[in-house]
């Protein structure tokens, strides 16, 4: 009997360069069906974005990379300065799908400027250039989040109970995810962790997408509503929370789902160690703090109506909606990244882990 393919057997992000297509999971289905879209227009790749079928940074961004060489390859001239105009027309474009996830613009940057560096090249080579990037992000992706897993696991001990908040998982990545990388090698090596799933109000992210991941992976994980995290730390359960994020500030200050602040003020209250697992590419050193994060502000819908046969709110009520909030680098333990993991100082110490071909693409 053939076996049922689950959700990990699926690539969350994939390019279907015959088809000229990016392939995504549509993230807004799930749990309760799995369904791949195969994106061919460039409207289709920011749709998908801005709705949140492809979600999560390291995802957005090998999604832009290969939406940005689809673009590139459908520009029909031979002219090196005409190619460039379109390019970043369109580059620009995709960039304006979401303002908060960094690694949007991050991945956008870095194929414009393979671009830009060869400006004696063909039209046809510079297509082949960047369709082998294309591939090379979400392949250094999977690998920065294996070195992630690595050096958050040195963090905690077998047999912890984890909390974590929205969904750094798989789903957010092309593998092993940021936050949840620690829990899949600890799961490798036998920690036994209990990981424990904030819903992530409103999209519940946390429910439909952690929980399913991890429970499709066969670990021990307890879904919990947001506003009952403090009721087990108080009992002792958690030994450690770990999250992703969307953009760090030059001072450590993160912008992550809605909620992740409130979180961090908790394990700050119950001294438990608040780690935030982030890849180099996420780190944004021209922006100086969190209050120089753009937030973005979503759809009132998303809290009165989405998961409801009937509005759960008065009709024309205001609705506060923002998708992110920023926690204080006060309250964070520890930013793991690929690198090692910076604590204290960050500015200074982001600049003592990370390596030179990293700092490079900051202005100094």
């Amino acid at each position: 009997m053939e076996k049922k393919m689950g959700i990990l057997d699926y690539e969350t992000v994939a390019l279907d360069d015959e088809n000229s297509a990016l392939v995504i999971i549509d993230q807004t289905l799930l749990p309760g069906e799995i369904k791949l879209l195969k994106l061919k227009t460039q409207k289709e790749i920011w749709t998908a974005i801005r709705k949140l079928q492809v979600r999560g940074a390291p995802a957005i961004g090998d999604a832009a990379a290969i939406g940005i060489y689809l673009a590139a390859k459908e520009i029909q001239t031979d002219n090196y300065e005409e190619f460039v105009a379109q390019f970043n027309k369109a580059k620009d474009y995709l960039a304006s799908a979401r303002p908060t996830a960094v690694n949007l613009f991050w991945a956008l940057d870095h194929m414009a400027r393979l671009v830009y560096q060869l400006p004696n090249s063909s039209v046809e080579d510079i297509k082949r250039v960047l369709r082998y990037e294309a591939g090379a992000v979400k392949a250094d992706d999977i690998r920065t989040c294996q070195r992630i897993g690595e050096n958050g696991l040195k963090l905690l001990q077998p047999g912890w109970g984890i909390l974590t908040h929205c969904n750094a998982g798989q789903l957010a990545t092309a593998k092993y995810g940021t936050a949840t990388a620690p829990m899949y090698l600890g799961q490798q090596q036998g920690y036994n962790f209990k990981i424990y799933a904030d819903e992530t109000r409103p999209l519940l992210q946390g429910a439909r997408l952690t929980a399913f991941e991890l429970y499709s992976a066969g670990m021990d994980v307890t879904l919990l509503c947001d506003n009952m995290a403090a009721s087990l730390m108080q009992q002792g359960k958690i030994q450690a929370v770990l999250v992703g994020c969307d953009r760090v500030a030059a001072n450590g200050d993160v912008a992550n789902k809605i909620g992740t602040s409130a979180v961090a003020i908790l394990a700050k209250h119950y001294k438990i160690p608040f780690y935030v697992c982030a890849p180099s590419s996420t780190i944004d050193l021209d922006t100086p703090t969190g209050a120089d994060i753009v937030i973005e502000q979503r759809a009132p819908e998303e809290v009165t109506a989405m998961w409801y046969k009937e509005p759960m709110a008065p009709a024309g009520v205001k609705v506060y909606n923002p998708a992110f909030d920023v926690t204080d680098h006060k309250l964070i333990t520890g930013i793991i990244t690929e690198y090692g993991v910076a604590s204290g100082y960050y500015k200074r110490s982001f600049r003592k882990i990370l390596p030179p071909h990293v700092l490079d693409n900051f202005s100094k």
